[in-house]
């Protein structure tokens, strides 16, 4: 699978499938002792995959040479972990703030002959949360023996994609990129799914996370605006390269990609905007537009069109929820009216010629390009696709393309879902997106705070049809687990029509008795 790997492609394989039904299994078993044992397994199997696909790694090397400092390392990771564990467990609250606060942090591994952005701060707390999760719920028979919270519809499609992805690797032609997926990303993140969507979510730990969350915002913006002041970048070279290049200059302060850290810096907004829209306070009023301001400033210097345009879709989706479809339908086709006079009427503004494939793939930065190949490798294989993890390498394969134009292959989730895993795959997306939409959409009128979860979802699904990554972002399961917990609190059924039809049921019975009682 690659040269760094120290287990053969098939123990590989199957202990990605393996880690991935352990990790459904965490969120659908039927009894609470079950989802202990199974988290428990994915916390055990995910690791040991994950060194070992490393394990001749640059990385990895320096520390084996090491043996001494990388024992002392470990020990005091286990130390770390184990205290965090037992604050996690005295106070659970603490995990889902800390969780919030390390979903923008990555660190580069090298893994299958490329460098991944790893969450390692974010897996540090998912895996201390879910030890604080597992020893009681294991350590009492009685406590772990008892039924386990229902599972909706939700998450059946969410974990059995999961599952359906790992197995739909096994005939792709190279399944590293599959495996980095699943093991480095699917599996974490379902447990942190799990983890987040028992917590009980007070306005105090809802109020710590967002402040967290926001101070961070503030903290990059102000390193995004150094960078432009001073035209230097502090991470990634391809960025650093595109800049000495272009006539333009975009910033990523401590993020890899200038997309990824606009799409940080539009959600941020997103649930400041509802805090403005819901808020009754002057005081709270100017410091969140202070702060919408600064970060605007921010999200302007990443250039990312992308993030503009979620950005937009989730103001949209706010004042709907707020106010009703009627104040948003004008501004909304007032913008698609003026978008498509300028592109029709003025194209040489925008430097267009709609005759030009090579112009409109040039205008959208190469996207047209990635579409019509994509779309060709899914008619080819329409049912199954060529392989979960398989854009990449099929695209340059077709379409003759070089490494670097491959790379970014990925650019449209809906289009790249159709090319590696065919219509069964496509299928269980397109549930998804329903499925999540009702649930997160279902009372949110109400509520700002589910209405800022809900706008936010929906700005970060238009961001992945315009960049990438869907399920390889936290914030996507983030945002699942937290409008799946404010909906139906810890102790509540996540399919309440049915919950409802047996409470009907309970209390007609009821009636007839007491009826009888009364006549006989």
């Amino acid at each position: 699978m690659s040269d760094t790997s120290a287990f053969s492609d098939g123990v590989l394989i199957a202990g990605m499938v393996l880690a991935a039904a352990l990790a459904a299994g965490a969120v659908l078993g039927r009894t609470v002792r079950g989802r202990a044992w199974a988290m428990l397994g994915a916390l055990i199997v995910t690791p040991v995959l994950l060194v070992g696909e490393i394990w001749n790694s640059p990385q990895m090397e320096s520390l084996r040479d090491r043996g001494a400092l990388a024992l002392a390392a470990a020990c005091v990771g286990l130390v770390v972990m184990g205290g965090l564990a037992w604050l996690f467990a005295r106070r659970p609250g603490v995990m889902g703030v800390a969780a919030l606060a390390a979903l923008p942090f990555r660190i580069p591994v090298q893994s299958g002959g490329s460098t991944s952005n790893l969450l390692v701060p974010l897996y540090v707390v998912i895996g201390a949360g879910a030890v604080a999760w597992i020893v009681p719920r294991l350590g009492a028979r009685r406590q772990g023996e008892r039924p386990a919270e229902r599972s909706g519809a939700l998450e059946w499609v969410l974990l059995g994609g999961i599952v359906l992805y790992a197995l739909q690797s096994v005939y792709a032609e190279d399944s590293a990129k599959a495996f980095e997926q699943v093991v480095f990303f699917y599996v974490p993140f379902a447990l942190l799914f799990a983890l987040l969507r028992g917590l009980p979510w007070t306005p105090r730990t809802l109020a710590w996370g967002g402040g967290a969350l926001l101070f961070l915002a503030l903290v990059f913006t102000g390193i995004g605006f150094w960078e432009f002041q001073t035209r230097h970048l502090l991470l990634n070279p391809k960025v650093i390269a595109s800049n000495q290049v272009e006539e333009y200059f975009r910033v990523n302060s401590l993020f890899f990609d200038p997309n990824i850290f606009g799409r940080f810096l539009a959600l941020v907004m997103i649930g400041l905007a509802s805090v403005l829209i819901w808020a009754k306070r002057p005081r709270s009023l100017f410091w969140t537009i202070v702060a919408l301001v600064v970060l605007w400033g921010g999200l302007i210097t990443t250039l990312s069109q992308s993030s503009f345009a979620a950005l937009l879709l989730g103001l949209a989706v706010l004042a709907w929820l707020r106010w009703g479809a009627k104040v948003v339908a004008l501004p909304a086709l007032a913008v698609v009216v003026a978008g498509a006079v300028l592109v029709l009427a003025f194209p040489g503004a925008l430097r267009l010629d709609l005759g030009d494939s090579g112009s409109i793939d040039k205008a959208t930065s190469g996207r047209f390009d990635l579409m019509r190949g994509g779309i060709d490798l899914a008619r080819e294989k329409p049912l199954l696709g060529w392989g979960a993890g398989s854009f990449n390498a099929e695209y340059r394969a077709h379409e003759k393309s070089s490494g670097r134009e491959a790379t970014n292959a990925s650019h449209t989730i809906p289009i790249t879902v159709a090319a590696e895993q065919g219509i069964v795959g496509l299928a269980a997306y397109v549930a998804l997106l329903v499925l999540a939409f009702m649930r997160l959409l279902r009372g949110a009128r109400g509520s700002p705070v589910r209405a800022a979860i809900a706008a936010g979802f929906a700005a970060l699904v238009l961001h992945t049809w315009l960049y990438a990554a869907f399920l390889e972002d936290p914030v996507t399961w983030t945002l699942l687990a937290l409008g799946t917990a404010l909906a139906f609190p810890p102790g509540e059924s996540t399919e309440p029509d049915e919950d409802a039809a047996a409470a009907l049921n309970g209390h007609r019975r009821e009636a007839v008795v007491v009826a009888r009682s009364a006549t006989s």
